[in-house]
């Protein structure tokens, strides 16, 4: 994309990572950071362990340093998913 920079309203577009032109509002939903219970940063295919004993309805309960290998992040950064599970990211810590 090319512009001007006079033509540029800074207080819409800045450069992102990569060096390139973009919105402010695009920039924000590409850079997801979701975090642990730790405030250390997860990404797709970490393991994490729980670090409390859970109440789960209609499964059988999640105890303490029970592993969730192979996470998937989601569209909210206080949720990650494991297998068919959706867990709360304030109850597990990274390994």
């Amino acid at each position: 994309m090319s512009k001007d920079f006079d033509e540029i309203d800074w207080n819409k577009w800045t450069y992102d990572n990569n060096g390139e032109l973009v919105e402010i509002d695009k920039q924000e939903e590409n850079e997801l950071v979701v975090k642990d219970a730790n405030w250390n940063i997860l990404q797709e295919w970490d393991t994490v362990v729980a670090i409390k004993d859970l109440k789960v309805k209609w499964a059988s309960d999640i105890k303490r340093w029970d592993k969730f290998p192979k996470i998937r992040l989601t569209d909210d950064v206080e949720l990650i998913e494991s297998g068919k599970m959706v867990l709360r990211t304030e109850f597990f810590k990274k390994i």
